[in-house]
């Protein structure tokens, strides 16, 4: 196996890790519940939804991590903004997985406290805390990171056209609904949101598919290396 064929490889899996946390949608729900923290309800699903979300943090990570040595030499700026785009949105993702096992914590020990207004008003803070940080992070930045990387790889043709212009025009959607989201004109979950965020989803699945079944499909040279290479060619050899 090459070098490059590994990196697509990993690249590929890291994509359909973040895919993990799809079940922390149901699995939050008792966590989120008014009254979670006065110790109704059981607290398992938000434990395991915690998990999943540091996993998927970290994987996001690992995609920008091990894509950037390849796509930067076709855009080394906008290869620096995905990574420190993927960085910042595994921090609002342990922002909420904060949130949400703080949450836990007060349903530990709230069961049977004599001040469960407190604890209530503790939990909807939390509760709070965590659908923001899901707006910033798991919601704004996957946009972003479309933008980025789906820029490089139709610079680049290291991937099939169509998988990158999923993303690049999924990218405005999706923002345009974190947009109204942000200023509360629609919920932050509803069918728009949804609807919005599909084309961001099938794009990072697709690319960790093709990724993993059939790698690069070329890794041209960049603009800067083909002249260096076209100008040594005519040298006259002595």
């Amino acid at each position: 196996m090459t070098p490059t064929r590994r990196t697509a490889l990993i690249a590929g899996l890291f994509y359909l890790v973040t895919f993990v946390s799809i079940p922390t949608l149901t699995l939050y729900a008792d966590a989120k519940t008014r009254g979670f923290t006065t110790g109704l309800g059981g607290d398992s699903g938000a434990v395991l939804g915690g998990f999943l979300e540091v996993v998927v943090g970290l994987a996001g990570i690992g995609t920008a991590v091990t894509l950037y040595p390849v796509v930067r030499r076709h855009g080394e700026q906008l290869a620096l903004g995905f990574v420190a785009a993927r960085v910042l949105e595994a921090a609002m993702i342990f922002t909420g997985v904060t949130a949400i096992m703080s949450l836990v914590s007060l349903h530990r020990s709230g069961s049977g406290a004599t001040d469960s207004a407190a604890l209530v008003v503790m939990g909807d803070s939390l509760v709070s805390t965590y659908n923001w940080a899901f707006l910033l992070g798991q919601s704004l930045m996957p946009a972003l990171n479309a933008l980025l990387l789906g820029t490089l790889l139709v610079r680049s043709g290291l991937v099939a056209r169509a998988i990158p212009l999923i993303g690049l025009v999924g990218a405005p959607i999706h923002l345009t609904a974190v947009v109204l989201s942000f200023f509360g004109v629609i919920a932050q979950v509803s069918t728009w949101t949804l609807l919005a965020a599909l084309p961001i989803a099938a794009w990072e699945f697709s690319l960790g598919v093709y990724l993993l079944v059939k790698g690069f499909r070329r890794i041209p040279m960049a603009p800067a290396a083909e002249s260096l290479r076209v100008a040594q060619s005519e040298v006259p050899a002595r």
